[in-house]
């Protein structure tokens, strides 16, 4: 079984990944890099291009510091809901409850904290677990009766969006403490010598930068000792320094602030322990084995209803901690709360590379296909384009995203 999630349409000839042993140009090159890794890229491109063209339709205040912290801190439970969701569309299947899960647990929380005075550690601790629980029911009732997936998280979504009423008895209920706060609206602290930058940020973003460029390193030499296809050592290089590029602007610009949100370094970890356990565990290979082909994992003796039943699981904690985190930024849990989340989510999911027959799909896509999202927003918000229009076109951009993939799928004859 392997960890490869896309597909290549046909091995490289030798010296393909050496970049310019076939006599071509640099451009030539690049092209057919990007050609016969689309589905890897062509979001990536077009995050980039969004970016861009917004920067340039509001004079620059989408890049504008603070307005870079807003998008991250706006944004955050939308990631954290979309990593979830990613694996769950990896297995083949939908959960329509997680912006349920997000305000009951947001709910939960308020009540332990500000009704009962439970120290807000607990009560993070014990809202993760309800998460958990509603994740795990969920998940029992797909894996082990059968029920689809589309049906249970439909009846989810009904079941905890009144929980979270009865919880609230339809009223608003804050404020939170103070160190839950900050886990929604807190910085970094500032230390070492003052600076016009945030110093310990600078760090972080330089320790990052080394990480993804031996990441990066790491992944094509394992590619090329499994006789594997990889793309032009041209194109490789262009890539290195695209993120090496975009990792130094984001630092700097959040430096130049207040410094990196918490929210950031917590979706920092998920995306690099969840990356890893697609990547590399028996685990993540396994939810790629039943949702690209179940009829085959079952007879390679991966056990599909476990699987199925951890993901549902772990769908229900990523959704608790969304929820802690958008309530800890609103500082009041309300019973509307999470409303359209899990289209978010899904959408996210899709614009990053997942496919609707299951099977396909990164943990870095699913980030892309919410950063694209969250720029289309606060671009337009900047704009001042009405929710009605900024729905139509991210609902475009869906369909776009989805078209892309039906079209893929039919010209590499997969």
């Amino acid at each position: 079984m392997s960890t490869e999630v896309t597909k290549s349409p046909a091995a490289a000839p030798p010296g393909a990944g050496g970049g310019d042993t076939d006599g071509r140009g640099l451009p030539a090159l690049v092209i057919d890099g990007l050609r016969r890794n689309m589905r890897q890229y062509g979001m990536l491109l077009a995050l980039g291009l969004i970016v861009a063209v917004f920067a340039v339709w509001t004079d620059g205040d989408l890049l504008l510091p603070r307005n870079v912290s807003n998008l991250v801190l706006q944004n955050s439970y939308v990631l954290i809901l979309a990593i979830g969701m990613m694996l769950v569309i990896i297995a083949g299947h939908i959960d329509l409850s997680v912006g349920s899960v997000t305000a009951f647990t947001g709910a939960f929380a308020a009540v332990l904290t500000v009704q009962h005075g439970v120290p807000w550690p607990v009560a993070f601790v014990l809202c993760l677990l309800a998460g958990a629980a509603a994740g795990a029911a969920q998940g029992f009732f797909i894996a082990y009766l059968g029920i689809p997936s589309f049906i249970v998280t439909l009846a989810g979504m009904l079941i905890f969006r009144g929980f979270t009423e009865i919880l609230l008895e339809g009223q608003t209920l804050g404020p939170f403490p103070n160190g839950l706060q900050k886990m929604g609206n807190g910085f970094l602290p500032e230390v070492g010598p003052h600076t016009n930058y945030h110093n310990l940020t600078l760090l972080l973003g330089l320790a990052l930068i080394v990480f993804a460029v031996l990441q990066e390193v790491r992944d094509r030499r394992r590619q090329r000792e499994f006789s594997l296809d990889v793309v032009p050592l041209n194109l490789f290089l262009l890539k290195l320094v695209s993120i090496v590029a975009a990792i130094l602007v984001v630092t700097l610009l959040l430096a130049s602030y207040k410094g990196a949100p918490i929210v950031l370094l917590i979706l920092g970890a998920l995306v690099v322990g969840y990356g890893y356990v697609m990547r590399n565990s028996v685990f993540g290979r396994h939810i790629y084995a039943i949702g690209g082909n179940l009829p085959a994992a079952k007879l390679s003796g991966v056990k599909d209803k476990k699987v199925t039943f951890f993901v549902f699981l772990n769908m229900g904690a990523l959704a608790a901690l969304a929820g802690l985190a958008i309530a800890a930024r609103l500082n009041a849990a309300s019973p509307k709360a999470g409303l359209n989340y899990e289209l978010e989510a899904i959408a996210s999911s899709f614009i990053g590379g997942a496919s609707m027959s299951g099977g396909v799909g990164t943990v870095l896509g699913a980030i892309i296909g919410g950063l694209v999202l969250g720029v289309l927003n606060n671009g337009m918000n900047l704009l001042s384009v009405g929710t009605d229009w900024q729905q139509v076109i991210k609902g475009l951009a869906l369909l776009a995203a989805v078209g892309f993939d039906v079209w893929n799928k039919r010209k590499s004859g997969s």
